[in-house]
């Protein structure tokens, strides 16, 4: 592995670096000019600079471009430059998206479903990776390995961008909550890939975008987190769901992304309930708790109807959750007790 894990330290100090520096920047800025939102579960209802996800995507990038640079210095001949950027491009592209969303998306009105298929456009860099990858089969529970071919790139791609995408922005709306959430998963990844093989396709890869969004996010949760001073948006949470979906694609670990999205399936079914019109928001008392919606529809209402009853209680629980799957997850790899790679 030679100076490649100085590389990924870099590439995760520059993005945490990037992200602590650009952050108060934005929130002064934003502030400025009235890009705040509502603090749904404070009982005062504060403005909080909106946007964050710009941070943390200046961090990201910058920290990619310090691998490259070190690639281009230290030659590491093992690096696929192709799928580095594509997974590089669609996170990038997804982030752009949910800065477009922040600023006009809900304000004019999209539709549910608009909002849902947007990020389907960002996985054309993706798209045309399989062949140069060489994985287009995936193990079905209770079917076996299914060779899908070029079904893989026309649908499943743009199908795992958009879900993964989607899913992290459902669970949305605490101090913290967000950022957090992707700041587990990235780092399990982060572990997981680690201990690969060396000649494991996409291990370096998948490392270096890992890297780089765990230091972005870390350093963005010392603002994000409760009182947050600013809030991640749309730009945040999209870009997190493309960035796990773009490393599960490049480093054919499609079913470790999706045993780590468990929190994030259960919210999909909490919210199915409503149609998916549910919002995670609890109702503020003036007592600084809160309540659950009495109609529910989110995880978030399950977790205060169980004696937890205020907002950084609320995300503490939640993340301890994702701590648990994490944690099972890297067991079972770990002990190889379900076949988690190919």
């Amino acid at each position: 592995m030679g100076d490649f894990p100085l590389v990924i330290l870099a590439t995760f100090l520059s993005a945490f670096a990037v992200t602590a520096i650009v952050t108060p920047f934005l929130i002064k800025r934003f502030k400025e000019r009235g890009l705040t939102g509502i603090d749904m579960n404070k009982y005062s209802k504060p403005k909080v600079p909106e946007m964050g996800g710009i941070a943390v995507l200046f961090g990201f990038a910058f920290s990619v471009m310090v691998a490259l640079g070190a690639y281009g210095f230290l030659g590491f001949n093992s690096l696929n430059l192709t799928a580095l950027l594509a997974a590089f491009s669609t996170v990038l592209i997804v982030g752009l998206i949910g800065v477009f969303d922040d600023l006009i998306g809900w304000k004019k009105g999209i539709e549910q479903w608009q909002h849902a298929l947007v990020p389907v456009f960002a996985a054309l860099p993706l798209m045309v990776l399989p062949e140069s990858i060489g994985f287009t089969e995936l193990t079905i529970p209770f079917i076996g390995p299914v060779a899908f071919g070029t079904l893989y790139p026309l649908v499943i791609v743009p199908l795992a961008i958009t879900g993964a995408s989607n899913a992290a922005n459902m669970l949305a709306g605490y101090n913290g909550l967000e950022a957090g959430m992707g700041s587990i998963i990235s780092f399990t990844i982060l572990a997981i890939v680690f201990f690969l093989p060396l000649d494991h396709a996409g291990k370096f890869e998948v490392m270096i975008l890992m890297a780089g969004m765990l230091g972005a996010l870390l350093s963005f949760l010392r603002f994000n987190w409760f009182p947050a001073k600013i809030f991640g948006g749309d730009s945040l949470t999209l870009m997190i769901g493309a960035s796990i979906a773009a490393v599960a694609i490049i480093g054919n670990i499609e079913k470790i992304a999706m045993l780590l999205f468990a929190i994030y399936f259960a919210e999909l079914v909490f919210k199915l309930g409503s149609r998916l019109k549910a919002e995670c928001f609890g109702l503020p008392q003036k007592d600084g708790t809160l309540k659950a919606h009495p109609k529910g529809g989110s995880l978030t209402h399950w977790v205060l109807r169980r004696g937890i009853n205020t907002e950084k209680q609320v995300v503490f629980a939640i993340l301890g959750l994702q701590v648990i799957v994490s944690g099972l997850v890297f067991f079972l790899f770990w002990f190889k007790l379900f076949k988690l790679i190919g």
